[in-house]
């Protein structure tokens, strides 16, 4: 065997009988008296020499974004040491902060408050001339077909968009200069449309599209009518180009049916073309929908369709800016394409496969593929349970056929990882320091739970020439994906603003009920609605008692007066099912029918003070 196989061949699967040995050692140790002591300063030993401790009162380097899965919200990580630091509820209901049930949140939620459950799988932060401005958050529901937005001043959602005429939003990316003026999301199921019973049985007609969203207003822009069902999806750096893998490009409707064919597709889309037709009118609507629609099809001159092996899933455009990086996931290669090329794919200069630069081979179930900014991509493979370095003008040469190793390290994970995601990877600023890998599968990582089991994230240092998995850590309901950016690119408020855009609905009602928020404890009474508005300065409500009719529909408005950053209140309506948060300086409102005559009390249900089991007070109903 020479050397070079030899070499690769290292780089693969884990030496089970070593690490088995080491198991038994630890064991071993424990068994015989090794104190815990001694193992957590052995812990935070290594964590130091990692480069992850992060010791109290110290902070973290990086904001993590984490999507929520099927819990449908946004967890908020500080890396590198992998805390928690907030959950931000968006598709889901959270009765810890009230979203779901407050009016403001029901605001946000629209027409889709009706559902309870969402599918968070691709959180993207808004871009500034390719790099992080720290504005927003985007994040698709493929549950419920929605696409959200969360202000990072406030880490609240304050918009959510349903897409019409398509179903299952899967790939979100931002257009990244001159800054995110679209959102882009892949609707991934085909329908017939109308899709109103007639037509179900014969998809020659059927079809799903690619979704534009204006990023500022949230409403639809366009969409365009693909062929296939569209992946993941990401942006050039010229805000020309945007290009999505496709698969099944057979429109089968079984798992056999949709691997027939040996190469499937990435579908390039000109957005200045798409925006010059729907100028000129050169756009249907479909349905009740007012939304342009074009035709992206074969042979439109909107998109191109470039060949790419086998029901290819990840989609991803080196920091560069020079390629897209399609991931073959039934093929053990990466497609990478070259974005100069692409003009002239468009001007039918050169075919559509001769914009494929290079295709290396780098192990079984490629998923997606993430960069450290000096020409290394990192690819999840999922079958292998592992990562994959290599380098990308390395792979180009050797698929002109010259000799050379592309390959530089495969390091195992735990296991089948999806997602992986290296810090400020999708802007011209990946710094290659960390990278996080979100495993499917994780088996005898941690203790026992019962048959569902956590999944796993692992953060492995890429700042030198080795890859090294530095911390793991188990995760909840699937978290598809995560964005990493500097602390220094975002800058939340600590406490809420009293005008803030948030609450304006809320501010207006009071307004109209002649209601000072800011010092006023009232009831206003209007036929059968009740609007309470108090006040919160800890530990007590600026009312301690109101009196409504059986069968009113009551209103609750509080502001907190707090300055303190952490004081947080809480109301709490004893067997109502009513909770809301009311952070320092906000005003919250919730609506509920008080259909029980009686007693009824109410509480901060936040921890605010000393005092804090006092803080309550009594809704008296009257029988009708």
């Amino acid at each position: 065997m020479s050397e070079k196989k030899q070499d690769v061949q290292n780089l693969g699967r884990r030496h089970f009988l070593r690490n088995s040995a080491v198991t038994g050692v630890a064991g071993a140790g424990l068994a015989s008296g090794f104190g815990t002591g001694a193992l957590m300063t052995s812990r935070q030993s290594r964590a130091a020499e990692n480069g992850i401790e992060v010791a109290p009162g110290e902070l973290d380097e990086y904001y993590g974004f984490w999507s929520g899965g099927q819990s449908g919200e946004v967890r908020v990580l500080g890396i590198p040491s992998m805390r928690e630091l907030m959950r931000i509820p968006v598709f889901n209901m959270d009765g810890a902060t009230g979203w779901g049930f407050t009016n403001e949140s029901k605001r946000v939620l629209g027409e889709s408050a009706r559902f309870f459950n969402g599918d968070a799988h691709h959180p993207h932060i808004s871009m500034t001339d390719g790099s992080y401005d720290g504005k927003y958050l985007f994040i698709n529901d493929k549950a419920n077909t929605r696409v959200a937005r969360i202000r990072l001043d406030i880490m609240k959602t304050d918009k959510i968009t349903t897409v019409p005429n398509v179903q299952a939003i899967h790939g979100l990316r931002l257009q990244k200069v001159p800054h995110t003026k679209y959102v882009f999301a892949n609707a991934e199921f085909f329908i017939p449309h109308p899709n109103d019973g007639e037509n179900m049985e014969d998809t020659e007609n059927h079809y799903t599209m690619f979704n534009g969203i204006d990023a500022e207003t949230m409403e639809m822009a366009w969409q365009v009518i693909v062929d296939g069902n569209l992946d993941n999806t990401d942006a050039d750096y010229t805000g020309r180009f945007f290009a999505s893998t496709c698969y099944n490009s057979e429109k089968g409707l079984t798992l056999t049916d949709t691997m027939r064919v040996e190469r499937d597709w990435v579908v390039v889309f000109d957005v200045h073309a798409i925006e010059a037709a729907v100028k000129a009118g050169e756009y249907e609507t479909l349905g009740d929908s007012d939304v342009p629609v074009v035709d992206g099809r074969h042979g439109s001159r909107l998109t191109r369709y470039i060949p790419v092996p086998k029901n290819p899933h990840g989609l991803n455009t080196s920091p560069d800016g020079k390629y897209f990086i399609a991931n073959g996931k039934l093929s053990p290669t990466c497609s990478i394409i070259a974005i100069d090329k692409l003009a002239d794919v468009f001007d039918d200069a050169i075919e559509p496969r001769d914009a494929v630069v290079g295709e290396p081979e780098l192990g079984l179930g490629p998923l997606h593929t993430t960069f450290d900014g000096r020409g290394n991509a990192y690819t999840t493979l999922f079958i292998d349970s592992q990562i994959a370095k290599w380098n990308i003008e390395d792979a180009i040469r050797a698929y002109q056929g010259d000799e050379v190793n592309y390959l530089r390290q495969k390091l195992d994970v735990h296991y089948q990882p999806g997602h992986n995601h290296a810090s400020l990877t999708e802007t011209k600023d990946a710094d290659g320091k960390w990278l996080v890998v979100l495993s499917k599968f994780s088996k005898d990582r941690f203790l026992p739970v019962g048959p569902l089991h956590p999944e796993n994230d692992q953060l492995i240092d890429i700042s030198g020439e080795e890859m090294k998995l530095v911390h793991d850590g188990p995760a909840f309901a699937e978290p598809h994906d995560c964005i990493l950016l500097r602390a220094d690119q975002l800058n939340p408020s600590r406490t809420w603003t009293r005008d803030d855009p948030f609450f304006a609905a809320t501010r207006k009602m009071a307004e109209d009920d002649g209601i000072n928020l800011e010092g006023d404890n009232k009831v206003v009474r209007d036929g059968n609605q009740v609007r309470v508005y108090m006040t919160s300065v800890a530990p007590q409500f600026g009312m301690t008692e109101f009196k409504v009719k059986q069968g009113d529909e009551v209103t609750v408005t509080i502001t907190n007066l707090d300055q303190v950053e952490d004081l947080t209140h809480g109301f709490c309506m004893v067997n109502h099912g009513v909770a809301m948060e009311i952070s320092p300086q906000q005003t919250s409102s919730i609506t509920f029918t008080a259909d029980k005559p009686g007693v009824h009390w109410y509480y901060c249900n936040w921890f605010c003070h000393a005092m804090h089991m006092e803080m309550f007070g009594r809704m008296l109903v009257e029988k009708a």
